[in-house]
């Protein structure tokens, strides 16, 4: 089972750069070109979310049967994790900033449905995801990922 959900979680982690880069990108070209706010829009960003909160979820279980989540710190110790940069960073880091870009991700997109103005949408999807873009990029494991 935890290589079956490692092997998931890994994969779709593609999809979920791609399209928070693709989000990221679209929010900031529609804010600078001050273009209007359209259909096309709001489902980038809607994607974007939707495929954010399955990889939590996804994430979420990777953590409890994966033997370098919380298994490592239940065996351990918070401070032999907390010494060591590889377990700290699957065990505590990653899964904590990958948290935080998902709350980014949902907060942008639960605030910029209340704007009126496209240059208004288009800013704080464009603050927000970008937020989450980099925090995302800090912490992905990329050893293993390549």
């Amino acid at each position: 089972m935890y290589t079956t959900i490692q092997f998931i979680h890994s994969y779709w982690a593609y999809l979920v750069l791609l399209i928070i880069l693709l989000a990221t990108i679209n929010a900031l070209a529609g804010f600078f070109s001050k273009r209007e706010y359209g259909a096309k829009d709001f489902r980038i960003s809607l994607f974007a979310l939707i495929v954010t909160h399955i990889q939590l979820l996804i994430g979420l279980v990777l953590y409890f049967v994966s033997p370098l989540g919380l298994q490592n710190i239940t065996s351990s110790g918070m401070g032999v994790v907390m010494k060591d940069s590889t377990a700290r960073l699957y065990a505590v880091e990653h899964p904590l900033i990958m948290i935080l870009t998902v709350v980014f991700i949902t907060i942008g997109y639960s605030k910029h449905k209340k704007k009126l103005l496209s240059s208004g949408k288009f800013k704080t999807l464009a603050i927000f995801y970008t937020i989450a873009l980099v925090l995302m990029l800090s912490r992905i494991p990329w050893n293993d990922w390549f």
